[in-house]
């Protein structure tokens, strides 16, 4: 059994360790909610990105730009991983690595290439404990103090310029999805080439409002001039919109995890209180018992 210096060091820490857990809930609360509204402006705008692509793309000839067409074969695929450059975020980063590495698995027994560039520390050190092999880049710390557009848009030439030399045929990424703070889910979304919707009707959903684009439209300059010029800044807004879900979903799940951990602390700590109560009782009633028992012997 603890003595009770033992329990009132460990009641100490416990406590101590429960100020850092509060405090970091309230950070990351305070966090979230500027990401959370980042993240939900952002999504408008790259749903109509690709809903305005989608429509020139129909109206262009075939072939056009190499990111719209492909390369005509799926036989190396890049995946982008966002992840989280902290720790302590719950399940965060091991839920985003078991989506990764079953798409790896599944992609890799049908024959095909797999090669991965990795954003966020705690990613790199995920995927290089599994594939250490297939990692072609890493960015470390380019979301801090947040996501902006600058870094997504250095991590978008990188792939592009890999695309033009050939160093791949299909680009995946991988990340995060803010629903809630106690929900995010893990969504791939391929970015190269750009895919069109398998019901191709002529229209496009968007906010909850299908736009009909099966009018006659004369384009300046032309179809294949706006797609050369948009694709490529489409590929930087996607991962930008990724970033900003993935930073959301970081702070959810931080907020989430530290205020669980608090809770255990208290927990903790009423049991430890109870034991520290119980032993020191136990204590002053051998003290009187043996106080008693040698005043009776006199």
């Amino acid at each position: 059994m603890a003595s009770l210096k033992e329990l009132r060091n460990r009641i100490a820490s416990v406590k101590s360790t429960q100020r850092i857990t509060s405090a970091m809930k309230m950070v990351a609360a305070a966090k979230l909610r500027r990401a959370q509204e980042q993240a939900m402006a952002a999504r408008p705008y790259a749903e109509r990105m690709e809903g305005m692509l989608q429509s020139v793309a129909r109206a262009c000839a075939a072939g056009g730009s190499p990111l719209l067409s492909g390369t005509g074969s799926d036989n190396t695929h890049l995946l982008v991983l966002i992840s989280a450059d902290r720790g302590l975020c719950g399940g965060f980063n091991i839920s985003l690595m078991r989506g990764l590495r079953q798409h790896v698995m599944k992609l890799q027994g049908a024959g095909k290439v797999v090669k991965l560039i990795i954003v966020g520390r705690k990613g790199v050190s995920l995927v290089r404990r599994e594939f250490p092999d297939l990692v072609l880049e890493v960015f470390e710390d380019i979301a801090k103090p947040a996501p902006f557009f600058g870094s997504a848009r250095s991590i978008a030439e990188n792939i592009t310029a890999r695309f033009e030399a050939g160093e791949f045929d299909t680009c995946t990424v991988f990340y995060n999805r803010f629903v809630s703070a106690l929900t995010q889910i893990v969504t791939p979304q391929q970015l190269i080439p750009f895919a069109l919707p398998e019901n191709d009707t002529g229209e496009y959903e968007a906010e909850e409002t299908v736009i009909a684009v099966s009018a006659s439209y004369e384009f300046e300059p032309s179809e294949e001039g706006i797609l050369d010029e948009l694709l490529p800044r489409n590929v930087a807004i996607q991962i930008f919109k990724a970033m900003l879900e993935s930073f959301a979903s970081e702070q959810g799940a931080r907020m989430t995890a530290m205020d669980s951990a608090s809770r255990n602390a208290g927990d903790m700590i009423n049991s430890l209180t109870q034991n520290y109560n119980r032993s020191r009782q136990a204590q002053i009633t051998k003290e009187l018992i043996e106080i008693i028992s040698g005043a009776e012997a006199l």
